[in-house]
């Protein structure tokens, strides 16, 4: 049976207390910093992990995805101190997987190109706002990638992954990767680089953060489908970022993203395709917009979209 599952917000009992009441039994946590040791040490603490994990229980939660230490341009265009990095990456993943965290994500630096477009602030109905993203035109556009430079990304990724995987296996976690997003045009985690993810790491615990939001951006809701179909049958699909956007990159050159039933995308289809390629994971909200009355404490939005996935949920269950 899928899950639901929120950003660690600020990790109060208010807002723990509040989500567990919303029906939300997971917590993702984007960022390695909000665990003790990884400021000072460059990776968490086992005593502090297990903690947080202690308290989360208390309110009925459970830790679902972490974030391992970044991968900055320093490990990846081999400057002093990189790897460094690598060891933070897998230390912090040996101490993940004892404290039995079933997933984890490595961010890698050079996975975007933002500087090819233009973002800006869209309003939608009554007035929300929500990112939204256009390409750059082609006579402003500087430093598009070449082959050379995807491929000592590649390289760079590679080594990391030669790292990560055993270690992944042995403590039984499973590595998810998020796409590019946006997914211009020869960015590394693009259609191709996905599959390219586990050609080279056939590992049952290397999948994917699947963002049908971001892969929407890229071809609309028959190609997210078609992923669904090909990565889900291979199970290689951990988590869902459950989100609903207007446009594509392909189709209209931009993108806007919006809320769950303000878009392009039947998400009901979503949730059935996930279902009929036995997807039992979690599915994260991420990117809600704010609306009126929303502060630093309150999370209208993010209510809201905790009810429609529980809706989905239920009409699902009743089919």
């Amino acid at each position: 049976m899928m899950k639901i599952a929120v950003w660690s917000g600020d990790l109060s009992d208010s807002y723990l207390k509040k989500v567990g009441q919303l029906g939300v039994e997971c917590i993702d946590f984007r960022d390695a910093n909000l665990f003790p040791g990884v400021e000072e040490n460059g990776y968490p603490r086992l005593d502090a992990v297990l903690r947080i994990k202690r308290r989360l229980r208390r309110f009925g939660l459970e830790i679902n995805r972490v974030t391992l230490p970044n991968i900055t341009e320093r490990f990846m265009k081999d400057k002093r101190g990189g790897e460094r990095e690598l060891e933070n990456s897998c230390r912090a993943l040996e101490v993940f997987g004892k404290a039995g965290i079933p997933i984890v994500r490595q961010r890698f630096a050079g996975s975007t190109y933002d500087h090819l477009t233009i973002r800006y602030a869209s309003k939608h109905r009554g007035g929300y706002i929500s990112r939204g993203e256009i390409l750059r035109p082609v006579h402003e556009s500087t430093s598009i990638p070449m082959l050379e430079e995807l491929e000592d990304w590649w390289r760079h990724f590679h080594a990391v992954y030669e790292r990560l995987v055993p270690i992944a296996e042995d403590y039984d976690v499973k590595i998810g990767i998020h796409p590019s997003d946006a997914p211009l045009h020869n960015t590394p985690l693009g259609g191709l680089g996905l599959h390219r993810v586990i050609d080279e790491f056939p590992s049952k615990n290397v999948g994917y953060i699947y963002c049908c939001g971001t892969r929407a951006e890229a071809g609309g809701l028959p190609l997210v489908l078609d992923e669904i179909n090909y990565y889900g049958r291979k199970g290689r699909i951990f988590e869902v970022h459950f989100r609903n956007v207007r446009g594509s990159l392909a189709t209209s050159g931009g993108f806007e993203e919006v809320l769950l039933d303000d878009g392009d995308m039947n998400m009901f289809k979503i949730i059935l395709e996930l279902k009929n390629v036995g997807f039992d994971g979690c599915l994260n909200p991420d990117h809600v917009p704010k609306i009126e009355g929303d502060g630093p404490n309150v999370h209208q939005a993010l209510a809201y979209s905790i009810g429609y996935i529980k809706a989905l949920l239920a009409a699902l269950a009743a089919l």
